[in-house]
């Protein structure tokens, strides 16, 4: 697609340039050739993910926010930023961006990779990642295989033409990312007698969370968590205060079912978490709580079951791997118990992941339960200095850390 016109991109300064930078997915997936597959996100959610004072990211990160314009319409948008726990769990200077949408026009994706390199090169970053948005643990990856399946929750959704857009910009694959489609039903009997028989284990135990002590029970799960994927590629533990704000933000959309913790002689081993498929309640919403979407969203959630859900973690405390019950005995019987908790509930199918593409164990587990990768997301990576440099810590000046909040 050719476009003379020139490309202007500056940083959002203002509540006017946040709306647009918030707004930008509307302009691609509801443009001349509409997206039937996405979901708009609720515009509360999105304003309250980006406000400095609210994500605990900011706590230790910092971050940029770009939108680019052409005769004054938005055509795309991009941050830029830094991750404190990144650096200090991995120590590799990278810089990272996300929140990449944009139309189909190479020189609105260069002129928006371009100036998110800028601003990493100025703060001596030895690579650019992403897209995530703005964490591993938040939506990360651009999707390269299911462009006609429907994002799950947390799960990023872009049209085909974006992984053509990055790599003509000189970024080339860090990591693919798989997405499991998988449906309830009977299990396979080999599968069944295992789980069966490791429920039957003395000392172990399999209970839902407790809405009562939920944030106990969230913290329990995320530590667990934070143990069991300290060794994944990537990954970055999720803090106290990301964990606090995540057991506030579950309270309406947590199903107890979907949430398990497996004890060993009352101590947490194992944990399955999976989310209710929100995106059936709010897809017709257009992203707006008011003047009526909350009241809809609300029954929706009290009256309407849901018919999907996306299992977003399952994983096993490294000290109980590979002995008595642990290990593949422990992941198998929550893979039953959530396949038939989520039968029970009324669900039909699901999603599974993400899982990384080389994760050979893990991913040989889940077809043996029935699952297909069904989208495949991908991670992207360019060198901005020698590898040897020291990676920045984050901070910055004062001008690049604003936010439209304290500005507008």
């Amino acid at each position: 697609m050719s476009v003379t016109t020139s490309v202007t991109v500056r940083p959002v300064t203002s509540k006017k340039d946040l709306e647009a930078f918030i707004r930008m997915p509307w302009v691609v997936y509801r443009g001349e050739t509409p997206d039937p597959a996405w979901v708009p996100p609720l515009l509360q959610e999105r304003r309250e993910f980006l406000d400095r004072r609210k994500n605990p990211f900011f706590r230790h990160g910092e971050a940029e926010l770009f939108v680019a314009f052409r005769d004054g319409k938005p055509v795309g948008r991009i941050s830029a930023h830094i991750n404190g726990e990144h650096d200090r769990v991995h120590g590799d200077g990278a810089g990272f961006f996300g929140f990449f949408e944009a139309i189909d026009d190479e020189a609105v994706a260069k002129a928006l990779l371009e100036r998110a390199e800028a601003w990493l090169r100025a703060r001596g970053r030895a690579s650019m990642r992403g897209p995530f948005s703005f964490t591993i643990n938040d939506e990360c990856g651009v999707l390269v295989e299911g462009h006609d399946i429907a994002p799950y929750p947390m799960m990023s959704h872009s049209p085909p033409y974006y992984a053509r857009l990055l790599e003509a910009q000189g970024l080339t694959k860090a990591k693919d990312l798989f997405s499991w489609g998988y449906k309830t039903g009977e299990l396979p009997k080999p599968i069944r007698q295992m789980a069966d028989a490791a429920k039957k284990s003395p000392g172990v135990t399999v209970r839902t969370i407790d809405m009562k002590a939920l944030e106990r029970d969230v913290r329990i799960i995320m530590d667990i968590f934070n143990e069991a994927w300290a060794k994944n590629w990537g990954f970055v533990p999720l803090t106290d205060a990301e964990i606090t704000k995540l057991a506030a933000d579950l309270k309406l959309f947590v199903v107890p079912d979907l949430c398990l913790i497996a004890e060993i002689d009352g101590e947490p081993a194992a944990i399955s978490f999976a989310l209710p498929n929100i995106h059936e309640h709010i897809a017709d919403l257009d992203g707006k709580l008011l003047p009526f979407g909350f009241a809809k969203l609300f029954w929706r959630v009290k009256r309407v079951p849901y018919k999907s859900a996306r299992l977003v973690a399952l994983g096993i405390r490294p000290k109980f791997r590979g002995t008595g019950i642990g290990g593949k005995g422990l992941s198998v019987l929550l893979y039953a118990e959530m396949n038939d908790r989520g039968a029970r509930l009324g669900l039909t199918h699901g999603e599974l992941g993400w899982t990384l593409e080389d994760n050979d164990k893990i991913n040989m587990g889940i077809k043996l339960m029935g699952g297909n990768v069904h989208r495949r997301h991908r991670i992207y990576e360019k060198a901005l200095v020698q590898a040897q440099a020291a990676a920045a810590p984050a901070g910055g000046d004062a001008a690049a850390r604003r936010t439209p909040e304290e500005v507008g």
